[in-house]
């Protein structure tokens, strides 16, 4: 019975996040409330449900990249990458992608979203172009680009948190399929959108004469800021022979920010977007309840069952469930309800499945706007922008995107199966 309760309750308040119609927020942390109140999970179990780890990683690198948004670095590539370009359709698109794929491997889609926007509706308007389809392609690229690491993606850090597996593994391991399903798929878009990037001469100039280095902040910010990020990367890389957790990492690099970038304490720390991580709070809750009723185990009964213990049927089935699921409802709780599912039947202490679920959810990502956080605060940027990005517009271009790179990346954990 409990366990009924805990399965209407998490569609429930996954339904309503789809619909947008009330913060996701308010509604994870209602529901993770409820959950407690009613007696599906204790308070200790609630408390333990959660992943502190995944929390700390995300608080850190949103300083850090406060950081950098404040001394107009992302700025200054972004436009660089518009006037090297010099308006040719598959110099932009590619730069741009490009600049965006490598920036959410690094850091997160969904702040290099917010960043690379804005830029593009600068780069678009100078050249007369639709920003539609360039805005498009990034979200594209930036979730293809943020399954290549262990902090790229939120699904990515969710795993980590859960699995153990470190930076680079996730390197190694997700890291090759993503780089070429990026070429792949933006090959097909450059193709899909060549005819609407052709910008007249004088809007190229125009574009030219914009100066990169305006919004710049002073030498000694940027080189505090870009020392400290790279020290942070370098510490991801490093993080196993360390001994030390992603999550030390990025709090460390945050408070290394912190005091040498002589700032205030409040500025920094209002920057912190704690709708998301309340939001994770909430959903951690809300998966430790069907994790303590059983519901888990019984999904990952089926899935066991249905493929009859067979690793290359489970490792296709979690790769296209997730894909097909984080599709229609957004990849971060998709993942989240995942990770326990995956984990019993990872029991034999083979990764590749782990490795199946990343991709899943990460291209899956790029199925529909509300498949990921990224979609949505694009269209979001968009509507602020007063142009408006259509659920079916975004869809014809996501599902062929989506169906190409997972017939790419199925192959991948595949090959890492017959490897190992």
């Amino acid at each position: 019975m409990e366990g009924t309760v805990a399965v209407i309750l998490f569609a429930l308040v996954l339904a309503i996040v789809a619909s947008e119609r009330i913060h996701r927020t308010k509604v994870a942390l209602i529901g993770a409330g409820i959950a407690v109140l009613v007696g599906l999970i204790d308070e200790q179990e609630a408390i333990e449900a959660v992943d502190w780890q995944v929390l700390g990683l995300l608080a850190g690198m949103m300083i850090l990249v406060w950081g950098a948004e404040q001394t107009g670095v992302f700025t200054y590539a972004a436009i660089r990458v518009g006037q090297l370009s010099r308006g040719r359709p598959a110099a932009l698109i590619f730069g741009l992608t490009g600049a965006t794929a490598f920036m959410s491997a690094f850091l997160d889609n969904v702040t290099t979203v917010l960043l690379v926007v804005p830029i593009t509706f600068v780069i678009a308007d100078a050249l007369d172009l639709d920003p539609i389809p360039l805005i498009v392609a990034e979200v594209i690229a930036s979730n293809i680009g943020g399954a290549a690491t262990l902090i790229g993606d939120p699904p990515n850090i969710i795993i980590a948190g859960a699995s153990g597996l470190g930076f680079n593994d996730f390197l190694i391991n997700v890291g090759p399929p993503a780089v070429v399903a990026y070429a792949l798929v933006t090959v097909g878009l450059f193709f899909a959108y060549r005819k609407q990037l052709n910008p007249e001469p004088s809007r190229v100039l125009q574009l030219e004469s914009l100066d990169a280095k305006a919004g710049l902040g002073s030498t000694r910010d940027v080189v505090t800021i870009l020392v400290v990020l790279g020290l942070t990367i370098v510490g991801f890389f490093a993080h196993q022979a360390l001994g030390l957790e992603p999550a030390t990492i990025a709090l460390s690099g945050a408070a290394l920010f912190l005091l040498v970038g002589r700032l205030e304490i409040e500025k920094p720390l209002a920057a912190i977007e704690w709708p998301t991580l309340f939001f994770f709070v909430g959903l951690f809750v809300l998966v430790g309840a069907l994790q303590v009723n059983g519901v888990l185990d019984t999904v990952a009964d089926w899935l066991r069952d249905t493929t009859d213990g067979d690793k290359t049927a489970e490792v296709l089935g979690i790769a296209w469930l997730s894909a097909i699921g984080s599709g229609f409802v957004d990849n971060i709780p998709f993942t989240t309800a995942m990770v326990p599912v995956v984990e019993s039947l990872s029991g034999d202490g083979d990764d590749t499945r782990w490795w199946a679920l990343s991709i899943g959810a990460c291209y899956g990502g790029n199925l529909t706007l509300i498949a990921a956080s990224a979609n949505l605060v694009a269209s979001g940027s968009v509507a602020r922008a007063g142009r408006k990005l259509s659920f079916i517009r975004f869809l014809k271009i996501g599902v062929p995107a989506t169906i190409a790179s997972m017939l790419l990346g199925t192959a991948w954990p595949l090959i890492l199966l017959q490897l190992g």
